[in-house]
């Protein structure tokens, strides 16, 4: 069975994506099964926080056993946020297929902003997962990195590259889906899929283009230092 891990900063089009691979008739997805782990583990404070903690098992082995439990298709795609493991042991990434998926970090910290006030350099996750990356890379594990931006220009022709490098055929049926929520949504889904459930396709947002706060112009200049490294290696048609 192949596992696939999409290691993403949020903000991003991780849900569309995760929307994507969900109309392979060969995938099952899973929507950011270590939510409810890092929100009791860090104390962070996210909107929906009781409904998320409800949801999910807040032990990361229960996730994992759920994780690498039998599937009923060969594909297990696993939608994760970088900060969500980045308390966890990190020895099981070593199993499965890792992707990085990034993003300007401007635009994620302008979206960010719009549901909480004061974001930090974990929240915007790409300094973990600059680090994440050369700890697996140094182990022989090579992950493959995936710019949305590069995404959005061309979906099909980065798709087929994709699929090539995990090693499954790509589907034309990744292209598009039905708008509204989906039924493997997470709890959360009211509160950051908005844009998303109004999506069909890999299309450019509308919030793509938000201005950067003044305030927060200093952590873009950190993110940006770690985004600025994995992005020539990232997939391109």
């Amino acid at each position: 069975m192949i596992r696939i891990n999409l290691i993403s900063s949020p903000r991003n089009i991780s849900t569309a994506f995760m929307y994507s691979f969900a109309q392979r008739e060969d995938t099952i997805v899973l929507d950011e099964p270590f939510y409810a782990f890092y929100l009791a583990s860090s104390g962070a404070n996210h909107p929906g926080k009781e409904d998320v903690l409800k949801s999910q098992p807040m032990n990361a082995q229960d996730v994992l056993k759920e994780i690498f439990d039998k599937w009923a298709k060969p594909v297990l795609f696993i939608k994760n946020m970088a900060h969500h493991i980045e308390l966890m042991d990190e020895s099981f990434l070593d199993e499965l297929v890792n992707i990085f998926f990034i993003r300007n970090p401007r635009q994620i910290i302008a979206s960010y902003a719009q549901v909480i006030e004061q974001p930090v350099m974990r929240d915007i996750g790409i300094e973990y997962q600059y680090h994440l990356f050369n700890r697996l890379k140094s182990k022989k594990n090579q992950p493959i990195i995936l710019d949305s931006g590069l995404l959005l220009e061309n979906p099909r022709g980065v798709l087929k590259q994709l699929c090539k490098a995990i090693g499954i055929p790509f589907s034309e049926s990744m292209l598009q889906w039905q708008a509204g929520p989906k039924p493997y949504d997470g709890v959360w889904a009211r509160h950051w899929y908005s844009n998303v459930h109004q999506s069909t396709g890999f299309d450019m947002q509308p919030s793509s283009s938000r201005p950067l706060p003044p305030a927060l112009e200093s952590l873009y200049e950190q993110a940006y230092q770690y985004y600025i490294k994995l992005l020539p290696l990232s997939i391109r048609a």
